[in-house]
Parts: structure tokens; sequence; C-alpha cells
């Protein structure tokens, strides 16, 4: 799934630099890029437009002023190098406010925010992949690859048949990111792929040729999800 963008800002440096954002970014789709409210309309006027990257400080008309003007806006993240403007956007419903300058990081989790947010709205549309920052680079992994998370200290290991990707986030945030109906957590170190599960053993579980521990607190939450009426008894 991929975000339509377009960027309304009339310094071109800060058009440009946003622009090599969205580059970088695989589920953002750049569709335009304008120097002032005006134009920015009349493009969306006549294309669909999922996410608007909107300056506040223009000439004609300011970010705010044309926000409050569009019946039915996009998703709206606002760039600015003025902070006092923070309560009064958000006050517009904006999903987030960025201030130049901007770095990568920053910008990344903004639209991320707006990926999870339109995800919601558009349930038809959720993504089958997710995107982790490992080795300095954003890498894409599809949830059907993951066998199980491990938590280390403040990153994640998620491990795949393939390979693995050290992701710089918590077991908790991700827990919160996987899809509820595909994994549980079954230790307060490891998430794991429900349907990955080959077999379970006293107080582990195996998948493919790993053997995991489940924790007592969760062993009776672990075996109703897994087993349910699965288990056949003679």
């Amino acid at each position: 799934m991929n975000l339509r963008c377009i960027i309304v800002d009339d310094e071109p440096l800060a058009r440009k630099g946003m622009e090599e954002y969205l580059a970088d970014v695989s589920y953002l789709t750049h569709v335009g890029s304008f120097e002032n409210a005006p134009q920015a309309a009349a493009f969306l006027a006549k294309e669909p437009v999922d996410l608007m990257l909107l300056d506040i400080r223009m000439p004609k008309v300011s970010g705010i002023d044309f926000l409050k003007a569009l019946k039915s806006p996009p998703l709206v993240i606002l760039t600015t190098a003025f902070p006092q403007y923070a309560l009064e956007s958000y006050e517009l419903q904006v999903l987030d406010y960025l201030v130049k300058p901007i770095s990568f990081d920053r910008f990344q989790k903004a639209t991320q925010k707006a990926l999870d947010y339109f995800s919601l709205k558009h349930p038809h549309a959720v993504p089958d992949f997710f995107f982790i920052k490992s080795n300095h680079k954003l890498e894409k992994i599809f949830f059907q690859e993951v066998l199980y998370v491990e938590a280390m200290q403040n990153y994640c290991i998620i491990h795949t048949s393939a390979q693995k990707h050290i992701g710089y986030i918590t077991l908790t945030a991700m827990q919160e990111k996987l899809p509820a109906d595909q994994f549980m957590k079954v230790h307060k170190s490891f998430i794991v792929a429900v349907n990955k599960i080959t077999g379970i053993k006293g107080n582990s579980l195996t998948l493919e040729k790993v053997s995991l521990p489940i924790s007592r607190s969760l062993r009776q939450q672990v075996s109703e999800r897994i087993l349910g009426r699965n288990l056949f008894k003679r």
C-alpha cells in the first residue's frame, strides 16, 4: 500500500529536501510539489491525495487558513520553522507537527503514523508487510516470513526462515505493530507467529527447528490460543 503525497511549501530548498525524503520511503508516492496554497488547491480538486506535507507561513494563503478552507482535506503533517503554531494546528486534527530542520528519522516516524492511521481508516488496504530500521536503513519484511521476535534489551531480533533482522524497537512496541490475529507473546522475551508453531512440549514450543520457552504466566493463554478445539483426544 502506498500513500499519494504532495508537498506544499514556498521554499525551494525545503521542497527539495522533502522530495528526497519521500523518495527514500517506499510506502510514499510523491505526486506533486507546490509553492503556494492556490496551486495545491487546484491539484486537490482533480487528483486523489492521501497525505499532504504542509508548510504554515506562505505567501497569499497560510497553511493554517488553507487547511481550514478545505472541506475534505487529506491527512496532513505540518512542516514549519515556527513551533508556536502547534496548539492551533492540533485543533485542526493534523497528524503531526514537524519543526524545521526536520531529520529523516522524525520524518519517517510521522509518515509511519500516517500509514498506520490510513490503514485503520481503510482496513481493506492493510499491508502484508512492515518496515524496520535495521543496519542504519529501512528493511521491508513480510508478516508471513516472520517466525518469531526475540527481545534483546532495547532492540529486537526478528527471525525469519532466511535471515535475522536487528530492529531498534522494544518488544512491547513490536507487539503493538504486529497483527494480533497472527502473532502472540509467549514469554517476556518472545513473540511468535501462531501458524508457524509445529509442536508444544512441557513449557516450550517449537517453530521449525527452534525451541522457545513458554512463561508460566502465559502457558494457559498460549495453550488455549494454539490448541483450542484442535486437540484430539481418545
